[in-house]
């Protein structure tokens, strides 16, 4: 049987303001990154993976750094996306079920219960499936949530920007607000 996997609407990062982000997870200016794409799914967001030889670890086997990464990138960009704040990792727990092969299409769903008024460290939690609907990895990180002036002491942003980004984070959690259980 296979799973039905979800083509919800696009969802856009804020940093794509930025005209040549580099972020090695969701960025199309890296050539050498992930370029992941996120939709929205029920409460989450996913995005479809497919993983070239040039992510391999053993013969056919993606390398667990990788999709640990990938599992970071949509959990992290969940909660930014969920309460328009910058957020950096604190703690990331993968727990890898059945290889990530080469060649092969999974989904990766993140899911979170936070909203912006709930107090930190966030959580959030995602899974790689396969097409099947079988879950190859599970993964559980926190994060904490970063002030403008957090963020731009630690990110390498020109003050323009920055501005840009703080704008397009202003955007994110307006627009939120008038979402029923933001």
């Amino acid at each position: 049987m296979t799973a039905d996997w979800p083509e919800g609407e696009p969802v856009q990062v804020p940093w794509r303001v930025l005209a040549d982000y580099r972020c090695f997870g969701c960025s199309p200016h890296n050539d050498t990154g992930l370029r992941l794409t996120f939709r929205r799914t029920g409460d989450g967001i996913s995005c479809r993976l497919t993983f070239d030889r040039a992510f391999e670890s053993y013969p056919g086997v993606v390398h667990g750094g990788i999709v640990s990464t990938v599992c970071d990138e949509i959990m992290g960009n969940l909660l930014v996306l969920r309460t328009g704040l910058s957020v950096c990792t604190t703690t990331l727990r993968t727990r890898y079920v059945a290889p990530v092969l080469v060649g092969r299409e999974y989904l990766c769903v993140a899911r979170t219960q936070v909203r912006a008024a709930d107090p930190s460290p966030y959580r959030a939690q995602a899974e790689v499936l396969l097409r099947n609907g079988t879950t190859a990895v599970t993964a559980v990180g926190q994060y904490l949530p970063m002030t403008t002036q957090q963020a731009r002491s630690r990110m390498d942003l020109t003050d323009t920007e920055s501005a840009l980004v703080e704008r397009e984070l202003a955007r994110i959690s307006n627009h939120r607000k008038g979402e029923p259980g933001a």
